[in-house]
């Protein structure tokens, strides 16, 4: 598959999503980012935007397996991954697979469970796998992670550690839709006579294997990759801010840029592609200082003064 096609086929997926949930279409292509450059999505929002929808949808247009796993206070690890069960007739421990076992896995409420369960999620979404009593089992490929949490309500969350936040590639949130969506939301909801709306499957897995080898092809000229690693480096010397992008982050960058790319059709990264995925990249990285909390500096306005102070490189 070349980036044409490829950026054909993510239109359709766009196109297909879209037409279920009211939202903007940066919001979509984020979202593609996060699966076609490999990664995971962090969805913070209020409750009843529409974040459950949008993951299903995207996992329907997408022809893959989906899996809801509603994260809680009493939520045990083996909840998530699964556990040994023991067969009388057979006098063994067979394994039962947990809801992680899916292609798209929605993680909701993920800062509502403890830590320790929260971690499970670590490995799968590092490595693809998960361990239960020392035996490892592969997931599903494509495996795809969307975690949504509530920026409003912190009463009895358990917030992400770092090194959880630092697996998602990007992470990004709906916002209310503006008057004219609201109202095209009950024109939609009027002419249906279920309550939400149903997506078709617009490709096959061979196609969805395929689109997400394309940022592969996609090229970045060694000016470009200076580039994205100062833009990391920046964050780390800005007196606001305490821990900066580490250089998973820079990989992550990187790797967003050619995905964002392909997506537009293009077989090369241009700078304007690395300054559209840098907010939904890097913002969630980076750890202010108690300062600059205090002043309530907002880590985009950090990540937008970084992108405003590296020289933009010139690229033919």
């Amino acid at each position: 598959m070349d980036v044409r096609r490829a950026s054909e086929v993510c239109e359709s997926v766009a196109d297909a999503v879209g037409d279920a949930v009211i939202c903007d279409r940066e919001f979509l292509e984020t979202i593609l980012v996060g699966f076609v450059g490999r990664g995971h999505v962090l969805l913070e929002d209020v409750p009843g935007t529409g974040k459950t929808l949008t993951a299903r949808s995207v996992a329907d247009a997408l022809g893959l397996s989906f899996s809801r796993i509603q994260f809680t206070p009493d939520l045990l690890p083996a909840d998530v991954t699964g556990t040994h069960v023991f067969d009388e007739q057979e006098g063994t421990f067979e394994f039962t697979e947990g809801p992680i076992f899916a292609n798209v896995v929605l993680a909701d409420e993920i800062n509502r469970a403890p830590p320790k369960t929260q971690s499970a999620l670590l490995e799968a979404m590092e490595e693809g796998q998960v361990t239960v009593d020392g035996d490892t089992h592969a997931l599903p490929e494509p495996f795809f992670v969307i975690a949504t949490q509530n920026p409003v309500e912190q009463e009895g969350t358990f917030p992400l550690p770092e090194a959880q936040v630092d697996r998602f590639l990007v992470k990004t949130s709906m916002g209310y839709p503006d008057e004219a969506d609201e109202t095209e939301l009950l024109r939609r909801r009027a002419a249906r006579e279920t309550t939400t709306p149903s997506v078709d499957a617009v490709l096959e897995r061979e196609t969805v294997e395929r689109l997400r080898e394309v940022p592969e092809s996609v090229h970045v000229e060694a000016d470009l990759l200076e580039y994205m690693v100062e833009i990391a480096r920046s964050t780390r010397t800005d007196a606001r801010v305490e821990v900066g992008v580490s250089p998973r982050g820079t990989q992550r960058l990187f790797e967003a840029a050619r995905a964002y790319a392909a997506i537009s059709g293009q077989e090369f990264v241009t700078p304007d592609d690395v300054k559209r995925v840098a907010d939904p990249v890097l913002t969630h990285r980076l750890v202010l200082t108690p300062d600059a909390t205090v002043d309530r500096i907002e880590k985009a306005d950090v990540v937008s003064s970084v992108l405003e102070s590296v020289p933009v490189p010139t690229v033919d």
